[in-house]
């Protein structure tokens, strides 16, 4: 009997895991789901209360805060399914969510990553994705399809190749996740999934979208909460993202589009919103691209647990 490995992450979020269990818990077969937890750096080991929840779970401990694709990447060792589903702890399924998306796989043998409807937690008449559109790879930019779209079933029936999966929940075979290899650990946060896309598309693996199958997302509405951690990582990223996956004559229009046009119009954002403290780190973002490789595992900002 083919099995399903679901992998998540906790980091200092117990109560948010708490509920995730029990949504596993209730929507899967412990006989042909296998369920594991990374604890990625948190300040408290909650292992006995997550196991009182889930007592099959699988639980990996990390000491310190590995990012989203290393923390992830921890468990794949640990993984005994035939397929394995990337599934944010802030995520809640819905009934025959994992053997629908194994069905997709299994009618179409091209799928590399695939990614369900996502729905907002905080409003469930609200799209959060439905699959993203084709990188501009001359300005580092796609955009959300179906988005704050108002939820009347439209996407239901369709299941179709798409620009990126969504980080939130990404299910792929393993056999190919070996071929591929794991997610880019440098990237720590932001763009890891879309260089993994990427990848898979690099050996002949399409990305996938299904609206056959849902997932409610705790992710806010709104814009997060503006900081100098979201800021360094998403401009660091950017760049970083295009350095990896275009030629150097791509990488060099989009420098200059990045350096005259998108970092001097997010500055005087950060001005006229009064966050001036926000620029040093985009400017550290984008200079450790010119002074680190694309391999580099220096991430030019200090984390602390």
């Amino acid at each position: 009997m083919e099995r399903t490995t679901i992998i998540s992450v906790n980091y200092n979020q117990p109560q948010v895991t708490i509920d995730f269990l029990k949504s596993v818990k209730k929507y899967t077969d412990v006989g042909s789901t296998e369920l594991i937890l990374v604890d990625n750096g948190s300040l408290i080991n909650h292992e006995d209360t997550f196991k009182n929840i889930y007592p099959e779970l699988i639980y990996i401990r990390s000491d310190k805060n590995l990012g989203f694709a290393g923390g992830n990447n921890l468990a794949v060792p640990a993984a005994t399914g035939d397929f394995l589903f990337f599934l944010n702890n802030d995520t809640e399924l819905t009934e025959g969510l994992i053997p629908t998306m194994v069905e997709e796989f299994k009618k179409n043998p091209q799928i590399g990553l695939l990614s369900p409807l996502i729905i907002y937690h905080e409003n469930k008449t609200k799209i959060q994705y439905a699959g993203f559109s084709n990188m501009n790879y001359l300005t580092c930019r796609n955009k959300g399809i179906g988005n704050l779209e108002t939820d009347t079933n439209q996407y239901n029936n369709i299941s179709e190749e798409t620009g990126y999966a969504h980080g939130a929940a990404m299910m792929c075979r393993r056999k190919d996740l070996d071929e591929v290899g794991l997610m880019e650990e440098n990237y720590f946060l932001y763009y890891e999934e879309l260089d993994w896309c990427e990848k898979f598309r690099r050996t002949g693996k399409k990305i996938w979208f299904t609206g056959k199958a849902k997932i409610y997302h705790k992710e806010s509405i709104s814009v997060g909460k503006e900081s100098s951690l979201k800021t360094y990582f998403l401009y660091r990223n950017r760049m970083l993202f295009i350095r990896k996956n275009t030629n150097m004559f791509n990488t060099f229009l989009f420098s200059i589009f990045y350096l005259t046009i998108a970092c001097p119009k997010a500055i005087a954002s950060y001005a006229l919103q009064k966050r001036k403290d926000l620029i040093p780190w985009l400017i550290r973002a984008v200079a450790w691209n010119f002074s680190n490789k694309t391999t580099s595992t220096t991430l030019g900002y200090k984390l602390i647990n």
